[in-house]
């Protein structure tokens, strides 16, 4: 029998996940403020400590203008935000 049938499957845990983190619309909503970056998040105990990046997904409603600064997006995110008289700048992703 060959080798890769008799070794036990295993399965992927990627390393960069407890580095990462996801942040709604609702959330922003609830944070009250008009610039938001990731020490903001920090500040605000939306996100851990040992988080570096930060993405803001489509779930919640935004009624307010909020600035992002170094957060990255999702295009219906982005979208919500822009439409609510926001804009959002994102770092370039890391190689």
């Amino acid at each position: 029998m060959p080798l890769q049938r008799r070794l036990p499957k295993r399965g992927f845990k990627s390393k960069l996940k407890a580095y990462a983190a996801e942040v709604t619309l609702g959330e922003l909503e609830r944070l009250g403020k008009d610039e938001v970056d990731l020490l903001t998040l920090k500040a605000a105990g939306l996100v851990r400590e040992m988080v570096k990046t930060v993405k803001v997904i489509k779930s919640g409603e935004l009624k307010r203008k909020v600035s992002l600064k170094g957060i990255g997006a999702t295009v219906g995110a982005k979208a919500a935000i822009e439409a609510a008289g926001g804009k959002v700048d994102a770092v370039p992703a890391a190689e």
